[in-house]
């Protein structure tokens, strides 16, 4: 007896030959191909032209597409039931009654008489074998019905080699500095903050801006000077390495050097990422650190930016928070201690669905995820982690963070400080309403003795009455 084949082996010699073409995707291709040659119907057509125009026709019982009957591409017979008329005993003809009984018609005479059963049958069926008949327009009776989805009826799509383009200029150097930087052993630290009180400081000074100086601050510029005032207690993070004489060397620089992170559209649509960088940040307060964020930012919207401006950077910051991103992990280039991530400022997810009165009865605040990816053979891990726990204290206000930003902008009455928060039951709402009058009446009172009506002299005003945290 010759030994049976192995179908499985078949198949995956039958597609061995094409499996270069469909590369990571090569597995299915013997799927398809295994269930073409159990039933070539089961599959989409363009698979079933594939396989037979590279001469890999199906041998199982469902490659002929009718059961096994051998006659590729013939349609299965109809049900004799449906396609065909039901045989007339001669007994019931009455044009025949006294002739001898005659031989039963063929199959063919048959179908071929004009029988009004014959009529019904084809009648039934014209609907659902018509396939190029369209639905008729909403509204209009006796229209042909719609057929169901059918994914095979979609359009032919033609494979066309992509596009390939040289890259040039900018994008080619910042390729070449994305290959250079996985030659640097990277490790990233993540910790996230509530940003109730950045938000609402953010607000009391552009109010203040926009009644006296103008201007606006944005959270960027306050997140990126709480980065260089903890840089100056935790120095460690602002180190980079270098190999010198082929020897392993830690490279301290003489001063924060903050690179930026730009993500500059083009005119033709794409995008381009700067990363220019403001030098001398520890010597600067919160106003000149402002001036000089802005006046970078202007020189690269107006392509003006110079070799200087893109040398010596020590650390970055990247804001893709800006278009929703959670948090991210930066790629970090040769000659930088580390990458600052700022990630979204929203809600957890479990209660951004949640109706805004009742997160405020819950205390529930925005949320911002910041991540410290640094060079791990110059930082380690718990320096990391110490310098993102002074970026949080100092941005919930710790040492007169917020003081020093109001001195620099010359506000004139103290930041709102951080506090835990007061619940009120049922019961302490009537005093609560009353408080709230209270300090209302206190500003229209009081007010004028936070306002700035001294030009020679500046201090930070305040009063007991007009405190709104107690």
């Amino acid at each position: 007896m010759a030994p049976v084949p192995d179908p499985s082996s078949s198949i995956q010699t039958a597609t061995d030959a094409l499996a270069e073409e469909f590369g990571a995707n090569d597995w299915l291709l013997e799927e398809m191909y295994e269930q073409y040659v159990s039933d070539p119907g089961s599959v989409d057509p363009s698979w079933a032209q594939y396989f037979k125009t590279h001469q890999l026709g199906g041998t199982g019982n469902g490659s002929t597409g009718n059961g096994g009957s051998g006659q590729t591409g013939q349609a299965p017979a109809a049900p004799p039931t449906a396609a065909a008329p039901r045989a007339v005993s001669p007994a019931k003809q009455p044009a025949v009654k006294t002739a001898p009984p005659a031989p039963a018609p063929s199959i063919a005479a048959e179908q071929a008489a004009p029988a009004p059963a014959v009529k019904r049958a084809a009648t039934v069926e014209q609907p659902t074998s018509n396939k190029n008949a369209r639905p008729s327009a909403p509204g209009n009776r006796g229209g042909v019905p719609a057929d169901p989805p059918n994914p095979a009826n979609r359009p032919t799509v033609d494979l066309e080699e992509p596009v390939r383009t040289v890259l040039r200029g900018a994008p080619a150097r910042t390729a070449k500095n994305m290959d250079s930087s996985l030659t640097v052993p990277t490790a990233t630290s993540v910790r996230s903050l509530p940003v109730k009180l950045l938000i609402d400081q953010r607000v009391v000074i552009n109010n203040h801006l926009r009644r006296a100086r103008g201007g606006k601050v944005s959270y960027t510029h306050l997140i990126g000077f709480a980065m260089v005032q903890a840089l100056k207690t935790h120095p460690a993070m602002n180190k980079g390495y270098d190999l010198i004489d082929g020897k392993p060397t830690m490279v301290e620089p003489r001063h924060i050097n903050l690179g930026l992170a730009i993500d500059m559209p083009k005119p033709d649509g794409t995008r381009q990422l700067l990363v220019p960088s403001i030098k001398s940040c520890e010597n600067l307060d919160f106003a000149q650190f402002w001036a000089a964020y802005e006046e970078i930012v202007k020189k690269a919207r107006s392509n003006s930016l110079t070799v200087e401006d893109f040398q010596g950077t020590t650390i970055t910051l990247t804001n893709p928070g800006t278009i929703g991103t959670n948090h991210s992990v930066p790629r970090l280039m040769n000659g930088q201690g580390a990458i600052i991530g700022v990630g979204s400022m929203d809600y957890p997810p479990e209660f951004q669905g949640s109706d805004p009165d009742k997160l405020s009865l819950m205390s529930v605040s925005k949320v911002m995820t910041l991540t410290s990816t640094y060079d791990h053979r110059v930082i380690q891990g718990a320096g990391s982690g110490q310098y993102l726990a002074r970026l949080h204290a100092l941005l919930l206000g710790e040492d007169g963070f917020y003081d020093d930003v109001f001195s620099a902008l010359r506000i004139p009455y103290e930041p709102i400080r951080w506090a835990q928060d007061v619940s009120a039951d049922h019961e302490d709402q009537v005093s609560k309403q009353a408080r709230i009058f209270e300090m209302i009446n206190a500003y229209r009172v009081r007010g004028h003795l936070m306002a700035d009506t001294d030009p020679l002299e500046y201090r930070q005003r305040s009063h007991h009455d007009l405190d709104v945290q107690t």
